[in-house]
């Protein structure tokens, strides 16, 4: 009897967010994905989730922000986006920091704001919808801890203003701690994908003693496995990060081990799905702090999930990929 009264409650709590058709909405609503870096594959997957969840609905969806690692031009972006009134926004933090004051004004009008993939946990936004980052980061260091015999240099390519990379770099920490013999180098590719096939290059041709290469952001693993095939280099460690495509490729090609899978079709999707439910399901307070609420009404994070990619499963991967964005 219990199990059967859950599925009608919780039934009826999910119904809002899946039964969204027919005349509740209007023409006028128009929601925003504020990013960066936008024409890489991660966002691109993104942009196909909030697409698909916006026909679902019968709303007007945008991704809108830089096409470069910009935190100011982001930031930009963010106050422009808040004078043409959206009925709710969704962001990925460039700089935690700089965007905090954006969300908050947002709130402060209104306009709900949910972050996806990198969080301002300072914030008033509503609600994280992402990878838990530190879970991720361990998955990734274990792997990485095991490929290298639990010995040898490794590094470690990041950009350390991220909150979500700093997340992971810390989990990587917590796991490589465990193995004094492995040593590693932090590299800051500020957002530039060149700076990691520089980096890479530089070590190489200089013969320097690097055993495995961690990728903590989706850019620059396809560069470290660039560097190697180029230079006919193996037996080297490459832990990636995401699933851009040239990284899928390097793992077929056994240039990358294994790489660590989000779901940005899924965060987006469901995030445009949730601020809808918002919209037209006001929360009694978009200010009060939910998240030390017992009894919230909504959830502080969503974990979307992260899956380990090897040559295992990476076809099947890929298969699955191509079916939900129609490739």
């Amino acid at each position: 009897m219990s199990r059967l009264i859950f599925s009608v409650v919780f039934g009826l709590l999910v119904l809002p967010l899946i039964d969204c058709g027919g005349s509740q909405h209007s023409p006028d609503e128009k929601y925003y994905l504020i990013a960066s870096n936008l024409k890489v594959p991660y966002w691109q997957e993104a942009n196909a989730g909030l697409t698909k969840a916006a026909v679902q609905l019968q709303v007007q969806a945008e991704m809108v922000g830089p096409d470069n690692y910009d935190a100011q031009a982001q930031h930009d972006q963010f106050q422009d986006v808040l004078k043409r009134k959206p009925t709710g926004i969704l962001v990925s933090a460039v700089d935690a920091k700089l965007i905090k004051g954006d969300i908050d004004a947002a709130i402060g009008q209104g306009v709900p704001v949910i972050t996806i993939d990198s969080d301002v946990p300072l914030s008033k936004r509503v609600a994280f919808i992402g990878t838990d980052n530190h879970q991720a980061g361990l998955m990734g260091g274990r792997l990485a801890a095991k490929e290298l015999k639990f010995r040898g240099v490794a590094y470690i390519y990041t950009m350390p203003e991220q909150k979500n990379l700093a997340d992971r770099l810390a989990a990587y920490k917590e796991v490589f701690d465990n193995y004094p013999q492995i040593k590693t180098e932090l590299v800051d590719i500020k957002g530039d994908p060149t700076v990691a096939f520089d980096k890479t290059m530089e070590l190489i041709e200089k013969n320097e003693r690097v055993d495995g290469f961690v990728c903590l952001v989706s850019i620059a693993c396809p560069e470290v496995a660039e560097v190697l095939n180029r230079k006919k280099v193996t037996g080297k460690v490459v832990v990636a990060m995401d699933t851009d495509q040239r990284t899928l490729d390097g793992i077929q090609k056994g240039l990358i081990s294994a790489t660590i899978g989000q779901r940005p079709f899924t965060m987006a999707f469901f995030g445009l799905k949730l601020l809808d439910d918002l919209h037209h399901h006001s929360l009694p307070s978009l200010t009060r702090d939910w998240a030390q609420d017992s009894f919230a009404p909504i959830p502080a994070f969503i974990d979307t999930g992260a899956t380990l990619i090897d040559f295992s499963n990476v076809d099947k991967f890929i298969a699955a990929r191509n079916l939900a964005t129609h490739k």
